[in-house]
């Protein structure tokens, strides 16, 4: 299976599921289930392709577009976004088994769902830069009718905050993608030809900035961020999986494979500014967590602290940083996605509360031990525990910063110290609290059903996966980075 299944699974389902009885739930979920394993066995098959035989050329598909622009349906896979294109496969069939008990409009439920997961898809393979901003804009509707529809506190608020970040970054990514086609002689949209082209210092001076920007919003960058735990907390369970999963890394992967090869020279220039951002939302959003008393609230900022460090690597810019930035998007996508379905489809659709206060009379750790446990697990791999992926990818992006911005790591350890005062502190108080002697018997909670088991089961089989043995992941990163892309930026001072 080429990784082109990916797409067609995705695009197919979500058409497939319209054309559905209005009555057929299951088969609504069934059909997006077999989607999301299709697209999911296609870029496994794919990794372990590459794996085999690393000298074989990437897969492509390039046809003629929009000749007048100079535009190309131009796919590729390389090591990198194969291992984005697994994550995303990943993501989708425990988010579909997460939503097993939608009920209300599951046709469209999933539709939306499938059409998300397309989009993204789609923007790990783009190469041609007009075809990636395209998939990124399908992206943003299906984002707000999932929230607004199916989401809950203040959902309509959070659904419409979000969607106005997304517009106005993207807005932001248009200016420099069409700055950088005008300046390379407006022929191709080719990323390797605007890549390739020589652009005035005065010019990568504002148009880096800008472009780069446009993807960082999405990749939840201070000050920018205020749109992800507002985003997230109103979300259904599987959007919270999806905007922390994998949407998140959309704007890191166009930060990476966009802004910084197109403009090396403005990069330079604002790598140490990004590096200080990137910092202080480590610590800003460990802090904010730590202060929280909503469960999804904590991890939503947990996220925003985490995809710091993705942009730590970025700012680090040689080839321990962005190695462990793109550890850290595949290892974030999997722990946030994990803690995501715990809290909003095991505890919330239980407990009908997500306040740390009153979870404490549920006995969690009595009446859902095998939640307990996931939970457990997933704070471990969400604290960088060794044995886990966050332990692979934050050590990566580390060495990469030490080798740049030493004195920045003081910092980033008290980030990481904070990091685990507030994951003690939620798992605590939600699922192993004290009760007083005498204290009422907790309410009999239902127990775990299958797709909350399979969920839950295959997402910590990845990250202890790559804590385990990460060397496929690694070598398959290091494959991407080795193209011609990225070799402006790894030759930076």
């Amino acid at each position: 299976m080429t990784p082109a299944w990916t797409l067609i699974s995705a695009f197919a389902a979500a058409l497939i599921v319209l054309l559905l009885p209005a009555r057929a739930a299951m088969a609504s979920r069934v059909v997006a289930l077999v989607a999301s394993i299709i697209g999911a066995v296609a870029a496994g098959s794919a990794c372990l392709a590459k794996l085999a035989n690393p000298d074989a050329a990437p897969w492509s598909f390039d046809r003629e577009w929009i000749p007048n622009l100079g535009s190309r349906f131009h796919l590729a896979a390389d090591g990198l976004s194969l291992t984005l294109l697994f994550l995303t496969g990943i993501t989708a069939i425990a988010g579909v088994l997460f939503s097993w008990n939608i009920e209300k409009r599951p046709r469209a439920f999933f539709a939306f769902f499938m059409t998300i997961i397309g989009g993204v898809y789609g923007v790990f393979l783009s190469r041609d830069a007009f075809l990636l901003f395209v998939f990124y804009e399908i992206v943003i509707l299906p984002k707000y009718m999932l929230i607004a529809i199916w989401g809950s506190t203040n959902k309509e608020y959070g659904a419409m905050k979000l969607t106005m970040y997304s517009i106005g970054a993207s807005s932001l990514i248009l200016i420099g993608l069409v700055a950088a086609y005008a300046a390379a002689g407006a022929t191709s949209f080719d990323i390797a030809h605007l890549a390739a082209a020589t652009y005035p210092p005065a010019m990568q001076a504002w148009a880096f900035p800008v472009l780069f920007l446009g993807f960082a919003v999405l990749a939840g960058i201070w000050p920018f961020h205020t749109w992800a735990p507002t985003g997230h907390v109103a979300a259904p369970t599987a959007a919270s999986m999806l905007l922390a999963g994998v949407v998140m890394k959309l704007g890191a992967f166009g930060a990476l494979c966009v802004a910084m090869p197109l403009f090396p020279q403005g990069f330079e220039q604002y790598k140490a500014l990004i590096a200080g951002l990137a910092v202080v939302g480590i610590i800003y959003g460990a802090l904010t967590a730590l202060s929280q008393k909503d469960l999804k609230f904590i991890i939503g900022y947990s996220s925003v602290s985490h995809m710091g460090f993705i942009l730590l690597g970025l700012a680090a810019a040689n080839h321990w940083g962005l190695r462990g930035a793109v550890l850290q998007m595949i290892s974030h996508g999997i722990i946030a996605g994990l803690l995501f379905g715990i809290a909003g489809r095991v505890v919330y659709e239980r407990t009908h509360t997500r306040d740390l206060t009153e979870l404490g009379r549920f006995d969690l750790w009595k009446s859902l031990p095998g939640a307990a446990l996931a939970f457990t697990l997933a704070t471990a791999a969400s604290m960088g525990l060794p044995g886990f992926s966050g332990f692979v990818a934050e050590i990566s992006v580390i060495i990469g910063l030490w080798q740049v911005y030493p004195w920045l790591t003081i910092a980033v350890a008290a980030g990481i110290i904070l990091t685990g005062v507030f994951s003690l502190r939620a798992l605590y108080r939600a699922f192993f609290p004290e009760r007083e002697a005498g204290a009422a018997p907790p309410p009999k909670l239902p127990p775990l059903t299958w797709p909350e088991i399979s969920a839950m089961g295959l997402l910590l089989a990845v990250s202890i996966a790559i804590g385990i043995y990460p060397k496929p992941w690694v070598q398959l990163i290091d494959d991407g980075l080795r193209s011609p892309l990225f070799q402006s930026i790894l030759s930076l001072p």
